[in-house]
Protein backbone atom coordinates (compact mmCIF):
# COMPACT_ATOMS: atom_id res chain seq x y z
CA UNK A 1 0.00 0.00 0.00
CA UNK A 2 1.11 3.29 -1.29
CA UNK A 3 1.91 6.59 1.86
CA UNK A 4 -0.89 8.16 2.10
CA UNK A 5 -1.33 11.93 1.90
CA UNK A 6 -4.21 13.74 3.35
CA UNK A 7 -5.47 16.97 1.51
CA UNK A 8 -7.93 18.75 3.89
CA UNK A 9 -9.69 21.94 2.08
CA UNK A 10 -11.63 24.17 4.47
CA UNK A 11 -14.66 26.69 4.39
CA UNK A 12 -16.07 27.50 1.13
CA UNK A 13 -13.22 25.53 -1.06
CA UNK A 14 -16.16 23.94 -2.09
CA UNK A 15 -16.69 27.05 -4.17
CA UNK A 16 -12.91 27.24 -6.00
CA UNK A 17 -13.65 27.85 -9.67
CA UNK A 18 -17.14 29.87 -8.86
CA UNK A 19 -15.89 32.46 -5.75
CA UNK A 20 -13.72 35.15 -6.90
CA UNK A 21 -11.91 33.83 -10.10
CA UNK A 22 -9.76 36.75 -10.60
CA UNK A 23 -8.23 35.44 -7.02
CA UNK A 24 -8.77 31.90 -6.76
CA UNK A 25 -8.41 30.77 -10.41
CA UNK A 26 -10.94 28.64 -12.60
CA UNK A 27 -10.00 25.37 -10.54
CA UNK A 28 -12.05 23.35 -9.46
CA UNK A 29 -11.34 21.11 -6.35
CA UNK A 30 -12.08 18.55 -8.54
CA UNK A 31 -9.51 19.07 -10.87
CA UNK A 32 -6.84 19.81 -8.40
CA UNK A 33 -8.57 16.43 -7.03
CA UNK A 34 -7.18 14.64 -10.41
CA UNK A 35 -4.00 16.49 -10.55
CA UNK A 36 -3.27 15.60 -7.12
CA UNK A 37 -3.80 11.83 -7.83
CA UNK A 38 -2.06 11.43 -10.97
CA UNK A 39 1.08 12.87 -9.26
CA UNK A 40 0.67 10.96 -6.52
CA UNK A 41 0.43 7.79 -8.34
CA UNK A 42 3.72 8.63 -9.99
CA UNK A 43 5.22 9.49 -6.43
CA UNK A 44 4.69 6.37 -4.85
CA UNK A 45 1.68 7.76 -3.20
CA UNK A 46 -1.91 7.90 -2.52
CA UNK A 47 -4.22 10.95 -1.71
CA UNK A 48 -7.15 11.69 -0.05
CA UNK A 49 -8.87 15.02 -0.75
CA UNK A 50 -11.61 16.33 1.33
CA UNK A 51 -13.45 19.35 1.71
CA UNK A 52 -15.55 20.75 4.82
CA UNK A 53 -17.31 24.09 5.82
CA UNK A 54 -16.92 22.78 9.38
CA UNK A 55 -14.08 23.74 11.91
CA UNK A 56 -14.32 20.00 13.95
CA UNK A 57 -14.18 18.30 10.99
CA UNK A 58 -10.80 19.54 9.98
CA UNK A 59 -9.86 18.94 13.38
CA UNK A 60 -11.20 15.05 13.44
CA UNK A 61 -9.27 14.48 10.09
CA UNK A 62 -5.88 15.79 11.44
CA UNK A 63 -6.39 13.04 14.33
CA UNK A 64 -7.14 10.52 12.01
CA UNK A 65 -4.28 11.53 10.01
CA UNK A 66 -2.50 10.57 12.99
CA UNK A 67 -4.33 7.18 14.02
CA UNK A 68 -3.81 6.23 10.38
CA UNK A 69 -0.08 6.69 10.10
CA UNK A 70 -0.63 8.90 6.97
CA UNK A 71 2.99 10.17 5.40
CA UNK A 72 1.31 13.72 5.80
CA UNK A 73 -0.87 16.27 5.46
CA UNK A 74 -2.18 19.41 2.92
CA UNK A 75 -4.02 21.47 4.96
CA UNK A 76 -5.55 24.81 2.86
CA UNK A 77 -8.02 26.13 5.71
CA UNK A 78 -8.99 28.65 4.62
CA UNK A 79 -10.06 31.95 6.99
CA UNK A 80 -10.03 29.33 9.60
CA UNK A 81 -6.33 29.94 9.30
CA UNK A 82 -6.44 33.30 10.91
CA UNK A 83 -8.84 32.51 13.67
CA UNK A 84 -8.71 28.86 14.55
CA UNK A 85 -6.77 28.24 17.94
CA UNK A 86 -8.45 24.22 17.29
CA UNK A 87 -6.81 23.86 14.70
CA UNK A 88 -3.64 24.85 15.90
CA UNK A 89 -3.91 22.64 18.84
CA UNK A 90 -5.01 19.85 16.34
CA UNK A 91 -1.62 20.13 14.18
CA UNK A 92 0.83 20.51 17.39
CA UNK A 93 -1.07 17.25 18.42
CA UNK A 94 0.00 14.81 15.97
CA UNK A 95 3.16 13.78 14.48
CA UNK A 96 2.01 13.84 10.95
CA UNK A 97 3.67 16.68 9.18
CA UNK A 98 1.37 19.20 8.11
CA UNK A 99 1.98 21.62 5.01
CA UNK A 100 -0.05 24.92 4.91
CA UNK A 101 -1.40 25.82 1.35
CA UNK A 102 -3.06 28.95 0.49
CA UNK A 103 -3.35 29.57 -3.44
CA UNK A 104 -3.78 33.32 -2.76
CA UNK A 105 -0.81 34.89 -1.19
CA UNK A 106 -2.18 36.16 2.40
CA UNK A 107 0.29 38.39 2.94
CA UNK A 108 -0.52 40.19 -0.34
CA UNK A 109 -3.36 40.52 0.69
CA UNK A 110 -5.74 42.17 3.57
CA UNK A 111 -3.81 42.95 6.70
CA UNK A 112 -6.71 40.18 8.73
CA UNK A 113 -5.10 37.55 6.21
CA UNK A 114 -1.63 38.27 7.62
CA UNK A 115 -1.59 35.79 10.60
CA UNK A 116 -2.08 32.09 10.35
CA UNK A 117 -2.67 30.03 13.14
CA UNK A 118 -1.70 27.31 11.10
CA UNK A 119 1.63 28.23 10.08
CA UNK A 120 2.54 28.54 13.80
CA UNK A 121 1.99 24.71 13.83
CA UNK A 122 2.87 23.54 10.18
CA UNK A 123 6.19 22.21 9.49
CA UNK A 124 6.10 24.86 6.15
CA UNK A 125 3.90 26.89 4.22
CA UNK A 126 3.29 27.01 0.18
CA UNK A 127 1.55 30.09 -1.08
CA UNK A 128 0.25 32.24 -4.05
CA UNK A 129 1.45 30.03 -6.58
CA UNK A 130 -2.27 29.23 -7.60
CA UNK A 131 -3.79 25.56 -7.10
CA UNK A 132 -0.41 24.10 -8.83
CA UNK A 133 1.06 25.19 -4.67
CA UNK A 134 -1.06 21.83 -4.18
CA UNK A 135 1.24 20.12 -6.29
CA UNK A 136 4.12 21.90 -4.60
CA UNK A 137 3.15 20.46 -1.76
CA UNK A 138 2.41 16.95 -2.67
CA UNK A 139 6.26 16.75 -3.53
CA UNK A 140 7.34 18.30 -0.61
CA UNK A 141 5.64 15.81 1.03
CA UNK A 142 7.25 13.09 -0.56
CA UNK A 143 10.71 14.06 0.10
CA UNK A 144 9.81 13.77 4.07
Amino acid sequence: MADKVYVLNGPNLNLLGLREPEIYGSDTLDDVAGRLEDRAKALGLEVDVRQSNHEGHLCDWLHEAQAEGAKAVLLNAGALTHTSLALYDAIRSIKVPVIEVHISNPHAREAYRHKSFVAMAAKGTISGLGTYGYELALEAAAQL
